[in-house]
C-alpha cells in the first residue's frame, strides 16, 4: 500500500510571474510548500531564464492543465543578432558570428515565414525525448542530434522594436510546442545572420495574464496564510477554452460515479467536449451526445 501524500486538499489556480534563475519545477515545489498542498503541477514549461507567467494548478485543477497546455500563449523576447550560440540562448556557447546585420524591413519581411502553419526544429538543448532520453542530456555530453521537425501554429509574430543593430525585440503568439529559442535561430538563419534569444518573457498563458502573478517573494511572503488563499483562481477557469454544460443533481450523481449524466445543451453539438457543472460546481469533463455528458475526468470534491 502506498503512503498517503500529507498536504490539504486545495483545489484551483495560483498564478507565478516565474523569475529568471530557476526550473519551473521549482515553482511548483515552492507554490505546494507554501499553500501545503496535496498535489500540484504546471501548465507549460519555461526555461530557467525565462520569465513570465507559469500557471500552476493545484488539486483537481491538474486535471485541467492539458487544456491550458493546448491554448495559446504569447511571448515577448529579444533577440541577438549576429551570433548562434549551441543552446539558442544566451546560456550557451557562442558557435558562430557574422558581421551581417539585416535592416529592420528585411527582419519584418522574414517574420512571415514563421507564421502560420510550420514545422520547428526543438533545439539540441530542450526536453524532447530522443529514444527515450532528453535531448539536454545527450547535448550536454557533446552529441549532435537529428532532431525531427515538429509542426506549430503561430498565430502571430511581429517585430516591436529594434534597440540597436545586434538587437531585436519580438512578440510571438502561438500554440502548444512552440519554442522560441527554435524561432530565434531560424530568423537567424533565414535572415543569413545567425541568432540567439538573449531574453524572453511569456506575458499571458489562454487564460492567464502576467499582470495576474504573484512574484516568487510575495509568495514567500505570504506562505501558510488565508492571504495566500486569496489568490486561488477556480479550478474551472482551466477549461475557460470549453463550452460548460448544466446537470440536475441526479446528473452530478451519475457524472461523479463516471456514468453519463443528464446536461442541458447549450451551444454544444454532438460529440463536442464539454464540461458540466452542478449549482456553480464543476463535475466532470467529458464529450457530449445526446443529452448526456460522457465523462472524461472526474472532479473530486473533498469530504
Amino acid at each position: 500500500m502506498g503512503r498517503r501524500r500529507k498536504g490539504r486538499d486545495i483545489s484551483g489556480w495560483l498564478i507565478v510571474d516565474k523569475p529568471a534563475g530557476i526550473t519551473s519545477t521549482s515553482v511548483v515545489n515552492k507554490v505546494r510548500w507554501a499553500l501545503e498542498a496535496k498535489k500540484a503541477g504546471h501548465a507549460g514549461t519555461l526555461d530557467p531564464e525565462a520569465t513570465g507567467v507559469l500557471a500552476v494548478a493545484l488539486g483537481e485543477a491538474t486535471k485541467t492543465v492539458p487544456y491550458i497546455t493546448d491554448a495559446l500563449k504569447a511571448y515577448r523576447f529579444v533577440v541577438r543578432l549576429g551570433q548562434a550560440t549551441n543552446t539558442d540562448d544566451a546560456e550557451g556557447e557562442v558557435i558562430a558570428e557574422t558581421d551581417l546585420r539585416p535592416s529592420d524591413e528585411e527582419i519584418k519581411e522574414a517574420l512571415h515565414q514563421f507564421v502560420g502553419d510550420v514545422m520547428q526544429v526543438p533545439p539540441q538543448f530542450s526536453a524532447v525525448k530522443i529514444d527515450g532520453e532528453r535531448a539536454y542530456k545527450r547535448a550536454r555530453d557533446g552529441e549532435e542530434m537529428d532532431i525531427a521537425a515538429r509542426p506549430l501554429w503561430v498565430e502571430e509574430l511581429v517585430m516591436i522594436s529594434r534597440p540597436d543593430a545586434d538587437h531585436v525585440e519580438l512578440e510571438m503568439t502561438c500554440g502548444k510546442g512552440g519554442y522560441v529559442r527554435s524561432i530565434a535561430r531560424d530568423l537567424g538563419e533565414a535572415l543569413g545572420c545567425k541568432a540567439h534569444v538573449l531574453r524572453l518573457r511569456r506575458t499571458w498563458s489562454g487564460p492567464f495574464e502576467v499582470s495576474d502573478g504573484l512574484s516568487i517573494d510575495q509568495i514567500d511572503e505570504m506562505a501558510k496564510t488565508p492571504a495566500l488563499d486569496a489568490y486561488l483562481k477556480p479550478l474551472e477557469i482551466g477549461l475557460d477554452e470549453l463550452p460548460e454544460l448544466h446537470t440536475t443533481l441526479d446528473g452530478a450523481t451519475k457524472l461523479r460515479n463516471g456514468n453519463p449524466g443528464m446536461v442541458f445543451a447549450k451551444d454544444v453539438e454532438y460529440g463536442d467536449e464539454a464540461w458540466a457543472s452542478f449549482d456553480g460546481t464543476p463535475i466532470a469533463v467529458g464529450i457530449y451526445k445526446g443529452g448526456e455528458l460522457h465523462p472524461k475526468r472526474v472532479f473530486v470534491q473533498p469530504e
